[in-house]
């Protein structure tokens, strides 16, 4: 080994222990999760439910019926669950449809759909 060599090695600065950094939690906690609820609605006809929620959440014919059904029965029906942002477009593209427009003369209006947080678990 020559000298510049050795001189270049003595120059070097030696491999420090990296310290560990003392933790914080900085992290975004995760949101709670948002359901999309259709409501009962005694104007609009069920084949258009079925229709709008087919169309919004792209669900099939059978997943569709049983959703409107239990919105009839009981009074409200969730629809979808996810992020709230999306939980308000959806619900906005529900209301966006409008009302059925074979009930308009019987004063049908926009399906009522709301959005509610889920309970943490």
């Amino acid at each position: 080994m020559s000298t510049t060599q050795e001189a270049n090695t003595a120059t070097l600065p030696a491999p420090s222990k990296a310290q560990p950094r003392p933790r914080s939690d900085t992290r975004p906690k995760p949101q709670p999760p948002y359901a999309v609820v259709l409501h009962n609605d005694e104007v609009n006809g069920i084949d258009y439910v079925v229709r709008t929620i087919r169309k919004v959440f792209g669900y099939g014919m059978t997943k569709a019926i049983w959703l409107t059904l239990k919105a009839h029965t009981t009074g409200r029906s969730h629809l979808w669950t996810g992020h709230k942002e999306h939980a308000e477009f959806k619900a906005d593209q529900m209301k966006s449809c409008g009302p059925d427009p074979f009930m308009k003369r019987k004063g049908a209006l926009p399906l009522r759909v709301t959005i509610e947080p889920l309970p943490s678990e």
